[in-house]
């Protein structure tokens, strides 16, 4: 193929993959009726007090991305040298890929294209090692948090909850010593034969570290808390009375929930809507409040940064020789 009918074929592709993401955005929105019982809530309440919290429900969406790019940027330390701002285009871009890929696959790919073609898979291999710890992080709370409500709201015996509770703990500890000792699945591929040949890829996974893994871990646990605030400020303002820890449990077994369901990113606002009501009706009533929050939580972070992306779509390059390093 000449650099010509490259050129031509890789806008054709990238025009198709921002075309395809608004018009599955656009469809979205316009049947979203929670996001109609969100502006519902907020009749009567005044224009400042709205414009405070919800931007700063938004400025979190920025840090928590931000936060994702900087540890975008840590991981590609191991592999090829980036800057932050680059970190962010490919962030952002694979958000806009995210929306309409199973369990979130096209993010791989609008990261990875912002490498130079050699450096791709590698790139994939050192991107899996940061969604493992933040999914590190996910079960552990979610664990804890597990505990907490099986000890509030479920009636069983004492023994059996002790059971419960040395399980969790026995969950959390495999986890975090998983993480932080990640060269150990090099070990795993190496030991089969068919997996062997494709060493070349996965032997980054040796050159993370502990000190370097509790960096990245760090990442993690900062946009952890950057996200979960955003479910809290929205819960204390809109349904008043919750007990602050009850949010906080409630949150972190959402995000638990949510991280063992194969999902698509815009259709997942329903079954986050519907784990949400299921969880919440213990500690309120108000199902149209929660999914209000939800909805327009997943409106903040997944639908504004999927457009913002669209534009940084157009500087993908598929076919390598990158027009900036």
């Amino acid at each position: 193929m000449t650099g010509k009918n490259k050129k031509i074929l890789s806008i054709l592709i990238k025009a198709a993959i921002v075309v395809f993401a608004f018009w599955f955005i656009y469809h979205k929105l316009v049947a979203n009726e929670n996001l109609e019982n969100f502006g519902s809530l907020l009749k009567g309440i005044s224009q400042l007090e709205i414009f405070s919290i919800i931007g700063l429900v938004v400025l979190l969406m920025f840090v928590n991305w931000f936060l994702e790019a900087a540890k975008w940027k840590r991981l590609m330390r191991q592999i090829e040298a980036i800057s932050f701002y680059r970190a962010i285009e490919s962030v952002f871009c694979g958000l806009t890929l995210a929306i309409f890929t199973p369990n979130r696959l096209g993010e791989y790919g609008g990261r990875v294209f912002f490498l130079s073609p050699k450096r791709r898979i590698v790139g994939v291999v050192a991107m899996t090692v940061g969604n493992i710890g933040q999914l590190v992080l996910t079960n552990v709370f979610g664990a804890i948090a597990a505990c907490f409500f099986i000890y509030r709201f479920v009636p069983i015996d004492n023994l059996v909850f002790l059971a419960v509770t040395v399980l969790a703990l026995a969950f959390c500890l495999f986890f975090i010593v998983f993480f932080f000792n990640i060269q150990w699945l090099n070990g795993i591929l190496l030991s089969f034969k068919f997996t062997r040949k494709y060493k070349k890829f996965y032997s980054i996974l040796g050159r993370y570290r502990k000190a370097e893994l509790f960096k990245i871990i760090l990442f993690c646990l900062a946009r952890y808390a950057v996200f979960s605030s955003q479910y809290f400020i929205l819960f204390v303002w809109l349904i008043p009375g919750l007990q602050y820890l009850d949010i906080v449990m409630m949150t972190c077994l959402l995000f638990l929930i949510q991280s063992a369901l194969p999902s698509l990113d815009l259709f997942d606002v329903g079954i986050r809507s519907v784990t949400a009501v299921e969880l919440f009706k213990h500690v309120t009533n108000q199902h149209v409040a929660v999914i209000a929050c939800t909805a327009s939580i997943w409106l903040i972070n997944i639908i504004i940064p999927a457009i913002l992306g669209t534009y940084f779509v157009f500087k993908l390059n598929f076919f390598g020789t990158p027009k900036t390093n």
